[in-house]
C-alpha cells in the first residue's frame, strides 16, 4: 500500500491558477474498542452529521496531513470518548468506500483496548448521540439506516468479531 500522497491537477479556479489536490483517497483510522467482556463500543453518529448520519459507528476518523495512522488512531479515539488506547490487538481490515460527498475513502481498521472508565464515554453532542457495547450476537443492530451505509458498519463490527475469535479472545 502506498503511503505518499501524489498531487494532480483537479480544475482551474476562477482566477485561472490551477489547484492541487490529492489524487490518493482520504486515509481513515478506526477503532474497534473491546471491553472485557468481548463486547465492542458502538456510538450513533449525530442526525446532522454530513456522512453516514444517524447511523452506528466505531470510533476513528480521517487522518490529519502528514499524520501516521496509529497516531491518528490514539487521538480518534481520545477525541470521541475521551479514553486513551492501551493496546492494539491487531488488525481488522482496510475498508475502500465513496462517501455521500463523492470523496473515496480507505479506512483502516483495529481492534483495541483503552483506559478510562468504560460506563461513560465522553461522547461530542455534535458528533455522536449515544453508545452501546455489542455482543456478537447483537449485530443486526447496525443496520439500522442501512440504506445511508450501505452495510458498512456491519460488516466491519462483524469482521471484528471474528478477529476476536481468531485471536481468542
Amino acid at each position: 500500500m502506498r503511503t505518499g500522497t501524489r498531487t494532480g491537477i483537479a480544475a482551474r479556479g476562477a482566477d485561472g491558477y490551477c489547484r492541487r489536490v490529492s489524487t490518493e483517497p482520504l486515509r481513515c483510522a478506526g477503532a474497534l474498542i473491546v471491553d472485557d467482556d468481548g463486547r465492542i463500543f458502538v456510538q450513533r453518529r449525530s442526525p446532522e452529521r454530513r456522512l453516514f448520519p444517524h447511523c452506528w459507528d466505531i470510533a476513528g476518523g480521517h487522518l490529519e496531513p502528514g499524520e501516521e495512522i496509529d497516531d491518528a488512531l490514539r487521538r480518534e479515539v481520545a477525541e470521541e470518548t475521551g479514553w486513551s488506547v492501551s493496546h492494539v490487538l491487531g488488525l481488522v481490515g482496510e475498508y475502500r468506500y465513496t462517501g455521500d460527498d463523492g470523496l473515496e475513502r480507505v479506512e483502516t481498521d483495529f481492534l483495541v483496548r483503552v483506559d478510562g472508565d468504560l460506563s461513560r464515554p465522553r461522547l461530542a453532542p455534535a458528533e455522536h448521540t449515544e453508545f452501546r457495547w455489542l455482543a456478537e450476537r447483537d449485530v443486526a443492530l447496525l443496520d439500522e439506516h442501512r440504506d445511508v451505509n450501505d452495510g458498512l458498519i456491519r460488516r466491519i463490527v462483524a469482521d471484528g468479531f471474528a478477529a476476536l475469535r481468531s485471536i481468542g479472545l
